[in-house]
């Protein structure tokens, strides 16, 4: 049955502002949790960096099963595993049991039913005229959902506790399971012209690539920032003694904007250069933290800098799938973008878990907006010398389909 552009991308929009919106509301449940349970900051970040760094580990295995068997399976899968998870993290008692459902099943979870594999979906089932407009609306439907969610799920705990609102949010995750129907997306035949290529091959090409290890590095240092910020910026409002809601709103905040930023970068990366976008978004990065160091703490100055930040979030990721599918092809593409969103994932746990260290130690964030700051200049300087376009004989394709 043929389905439209307009259904397949709404659907795919949808679900990944589920997905999204449900794994950015975990910083919230960091001060009630270890409050009421006598659990660590320090502890639960752990669980939480551990979620990132298995998100990263499984992302490329099961960007390869999408690849092979298409993405609506995996993505119902993963739902299904999603609502586990938040279920478990719910009845937790102990530390260790959380962090199996909050690092370990969560992990693999928001691997499958994650923003990579819903967004190289679309790429395969969409014209390439089509694909950076498609990219920068799942990425902006990832925002929306944190926006969206985020401040439920602050609602839910002040109106049900922190274990009430987990339960809703298990139940919410199922949700993704219909919006995940349109997207099945299946790898078109080899053609003469066009012989097919093993993953192993494709692999292969990919990590023998240097701007496949810029891209890798890169999106590393994305993962640090956006991890950071989203685990221990409700706790930063917090030590400034500014209220909760503050906090909620800066997630919130960076959510809606980077709708903006998503849909503007999707734009440009089909219209501007990639590469120059790209460092062009780090170093901007890097001068809004480098201010806000420096800046009173206030509500106004919190919601102001999430508003500026939430235009540079995820607006990395239009540009970089772009630069992947231009370099290697979309045959295996939901494969090699898993295997750099692994560099992602790797910086993911390491700025959670790293902002949690340094707060227990320090009892400050200073030094991690230190290395927040220098990390984005790293970024800046990593992401000129990418090439934009194939690299060597090109990667076999599929070709663009609405169904």
């Amino acid at each position: 049955m043929t389905r439209s552009a307009t259904l397949l991308m709404t659907c795919a929009v949808l679900c990944a502002a589920l997905a999204m919106g449900l794994r950015q509301s975990f910083g919230l449940f960091l001060a009630p949790m270890t409050t009421d349970l006598g659990w660590s900051a320090s502890g639960f970040a752990l669980a939480i960096a551990l979620q990132v760094l298995l998100n990263g580990v499984s992302q490329p295995l099961c960007g390869q099963v999408a690849d092979r068997i298409g993405g609506r399976k995996v993505i119902m899968g993963g739902a299904a595993l999603y609502a586990l998870g938040i279920l478990g993290m719910a009845l937790s008692e102990g530390l260790g049991l959380f962090t199996f459902f909050a690092g370990l099943v969560m992990g693999v979870a928001v691997s499958a039913a994650g923003m990579p594999v819903i967004i190289a979906s679309l790429t395969r089932l969409l014209p390439e005229e089509q694909r950076g407009r498609a990219v920068g609306l799942g990425t902006a439907g990832s925002s929306f959902g944190q926006f969206l969610v985020v401040p439920m799920a602050g609602l839910g705990i002040s109106l049900a506790g922190w274990q009430g609102a987990l339960f809703l949010m298990a139940g919410a995750a199922l949700l993704m399971i219909p919006l995940a129907l349109p997207l099945n997306d299946q790898p078109a035949p080899a053609t003469a012209a066009q012989p097919e290529q093993s993953a192993k091959e494709a692999l292969s090409f990919a990590l023998r690539t240097p701007s496949f290890w810029f891209l890798f590095f890169g999106f590393y240092v994305c993962g640090l920032h956006v991890s950071f910020l989203s685990v221990h910026l409700p706790g930063f409002v917090a030590s400034c003694h500014l209220p909760v809601s503050v906090g909620a709103g800066a997630i919130a905040l960076i959510g809606l904007f980077n709708v903006v930023g998503s849909l503007t970068a999707g734009e440009l990366s089909s219209r501007w250069k990639r590469r120059e976008l790209l460092v062009l978004i780090y170093a901007g990065r890097g001068v809004l933290m480098a201010g806000f160091l420096f800046v009173e703490k206030t509500a106004a100055t919190v919601l102001g800098f999430s508003a500026l930040m939430g235009l540079l979030w995820l607006s990395t990721v239009p540009p970089t799938v772009a630069l992947c599918a231009r370099n290697f092809g979309t045959r295996w593409l939901a494969t090699i973008f898993g295997l750099v969103f692994l560099g992602h994932q790797v910086g993911g746990f390491t700025g959670a878990w790293l902002g949690g260290v340094i707060f227990d130690r320090t009892g400050s964030y200073d030094l991690m907006w230190s290395i927040s700051i220098a990390a984005a200049a790293f970024a800046a300087l990593v992401h000129i010398p990418v090439r934009d376009g194939m690299t060597a004989a090109p990667v076999a394709a599929t070709t663009g389909r609405t169904g």
